[in-house]
């Protein structure tokens, strides 16, 4: 299994091959491409209904045969990937992951069952996926809006683009298992029932209904698996060729309701695994077109499991969409670049001398950049406990090319970076990630330290030296004595560093 976040900086060469793994609510999808001339190929599509949305219940608990389920269903995919480097494969895990109570009871056997670690995105970044998948599959004409919708096991996603890019991003918490549960519990159909049900949905919509149309699009088209099999559906009755339109979809839901159970469901087209769960499929669709006022839907050949190896291709490079994240949040929040710039690079100097004995890699290198750019990030909240609003920032904002594990990783570190280390700092992270994560953390309170006073003139001897959990930082002497505040607080330091679990010592030459 990886021991750190998966990463695309090891260079592509042609022959390579790659995977993405989408642990989604209804189904687990994996895609396997190989990189030929710039381009990826599919040679390989796997896909099971794992129907892991079914085992939530309202405590945030899943049950342990669809645990089960899905962790033999990874074991098989798992083999099929075991022999692709981890920096070529990565995994998401969705709507219903992020709806658990203890993520982690599901999350650390499920990656040892797949053999490589498993991120949780947050819906908007889903939504950013999805469309990346989509847009590559089916490129826009230049400077044309496009709509993309894509209903999932336990949510949709609403998403308006151009080109590459996620303009408008939306994700509600309804989904064709979810929605189907919740208003379809006993499996009874009614009219009434789809009438109650459909001014619910229909008000999620109109959230961001008004936006969106003041937006406005060229083309609409629907990804996932529900969306093609309402568009079979509608080719199974000669109503289109496989779009959806506003006029199809009243005459789908009426020859639905023909049935008053679910389990007695007959649709032309419609397969057996689909049945259980269609009937909220087409209920958010049709509320989709009613407060969108669509009039007709094509279907995409891709999803989100398109999108994430796209999103591969970009990372660790001059395209990761997380350093783009990063300098904007940076304007926003008016951070002070020269001062980011300068802790940067002092703290890069630390890292290219221990990551060897640390067993650090690129991407651990990416991220102390990240948390060194965004370190005083809540200076624009108050300066007392500024490194407290930081990480609650970088936590609990919506931060497009991050993981939720990624974020909580860069707010432990800019939660830690001043000030007493927290017996709690670390405890959302994975195991795996928790060395890594203390180490980083000490390398950039040591950086933020030595610029404490936000001098422009480089500090002329900083050499460090790492043996298991023991650091040994070497400064010059007489740098240090005309800085008596610098002095200070590093002699203060071995203390604070404790808290991470390492020793510091220091030597001033």
């Amino acid at each position: 299994m990886s021991d750190a976040f998966p990463t695309s900086k090891l260079p592509l060469v042609d022959g390579d091959l790659m995977a993405a793994v989408d642990l989604g609510s209804n189904s687990f999808h994996m895609v396997v491409a190989r990189y030929v001339l710039g381009q990826l190929r599919i040679v390989d599509r796997l896909r099971e209904t794992v129907r892991l949305a079914e085992g939530l219940d309202r405590k945030g608990g899943l049950s342990p045969d669809v645990r089960q389920r899905a962790l033999e269903c990874l074991a098989r995919f798992g083999q099929r990937i075991r022999d692709i480097p981890p920096q070529r494969v990565r995994a998401i895990a969705t709507n219903t992951v992020r709806r658990l109570a203890v993520p982690q009871a599901f999350l650390m056997p499920a990656e040892t069952a797949l053999g490589h670690a498993i991120e949780v995105v947050a819906g908007r970044e889903e939504a950013r996926l999805i469309y990346l998948g989509v847009a590559h599959a089916q490129p826009a004409r230049p400077g044309e809006l496009r709509l993309v919708i894509d209903i999932g096991g336990g949510s949709t996603e609403c998403i308006i683009g151009s080109g590459f890019e996620a303009i408008e991003r939306e994700s509600l918490q309804l989904g064709c298992i979810a929605t189907t549960r919740r208003f379809f519990e006993n499996g009874k159909l009614s009219r009434k029932k789809w009438k109650d049900a459909l001014t619910e949905v229909t008000a999620e919509f109109q959230q961001f209904a008004g936006t969106y149309r003041a937006l406005g699009w060229n083309e609409a088209l629907g990804a996932s698996g529900t969306n093609k099999a309402i568009g079979d559906i509608c080719a199974a009755m000669k109503l289109t060729k496989g779009a959806v339109t506003s006029e199809a979809l009243p005459v789908l839901r009426d020859k639905l309701l023909q049935a008053d159970r679910i389990d007695a469901i007959e649709l032309p087209g419609l397969s057996s695994d689909r049945r259980p769960v269609i009937a909220g499929g087409v209920l958010i669709l049709e509320a989709a077109f009613d407060a969108l006022g669509l009039k007709r839907m094509a279907v995409s050949k891709a999803a989100m499991r398109e999108g994430v190896l796209y999103d591969m291709l970009g990372r660790g490079g001059a395209d990761d969409p997380r350093d783009a994240s990063v300098a904007a949040l940076m304007q926003r929040y008016g951070i002070d670049d020269s001062q980011a710039s300068r802790v940067v690079g002092t703290a890069l100097r630390l890292f290219e001398q221990v990551m060897q004995a640390w067993s650090l890699d690129a991407d651990d290198s990416l991220m102390l950049q990240r948390a060194a750019r965004l370190h005083e990030l809540g200076l624009a909240i108050a300066h007392s406990q500024y490194h407290v609003h930081g990480a609650y920032i970088v936590e609990h904002s919506d931060i497009a090319g991050f993981s939720r594990q990624q974020q909580q990783f860069l707010a432990a570190l800019v939660r830690t970076h001043r000030r007493s280390i927290p017996k709690t700092a670390f405890d959302a992270l994975p195991d795996r990630l928790l060395m890594s994560a203390r180490r980083l953390a000490a390398l950039l309170r040591l950086a933020v330290l030595l610029h404490r006073a936000h001098e422009a003139d480089p500090i002329p001897q900083l050499d460090a030296k790492a043996d298991g959990n023991t650091l040994t930082l070497c400064v010059s002497r007489r740098w240090v004595d005309a800085r008596p505040l610098v002095r200070a607080d590093l002699e203060g330091e071995p203390d604070d560093l404790a808290g991470l679990g390492i020793t510091l010592k220091l030597e001033f030459v």
